[in-house]
């Protein structure tokens, strides 16, 4: 006994498949991409007069940037490690600074009677 669903296996917004019914695909260009790790790279663009090309792109294996010359790839961005706070201030004072930073802090202190 048929069910009488008229859209049994197809689902909301589905259409005739094909290329014909799509248009053309947009003639491309491959473009070879290296990074520092010697990942090859090939995404692919649309072909179009005056097109520019981009110099890097992002490597998706390891995240680094890639260029188009396979022998002199971009070097990898220089990663600084976190710093606290305290090595920003002993960046910018030195230990003769901080030491009467502290020694003022401390009569300041002592003077008030918080601490003998």
């Amino acid at each position: 006994m048929a069910s009488g669903n008229a859209i049994r296996g197809s689902r909301v917004g589905a259409g005739p498949m094909g290329e014909a019914e799509r248009g053309d695909a947009a003639p491309r260009v491959h473009i070879s991409y290296w990074c520092s790790n010697g990942h090859e790279t090939r995404p692919s663009f649309a072909e179009e007069p005056g097109m520019v090309l981009p110099e890097t792109w992002d490597c998706p294996r390891c995240g680094f940037p890639a260029g188009q010359d396979k022998d002199d790839p971009p070097a990898p961005p220089k990663v600084e490690p976190y710093k606290t706070h305290l090595a920003y201030v002993k960046e910018r004072r030195s230990d003769a600074d901080g030491a009467a930073i502290l020694d003022e802090a401390l009569s300041t202190l002592r003077e008030r009677g918080l601490i003998q």
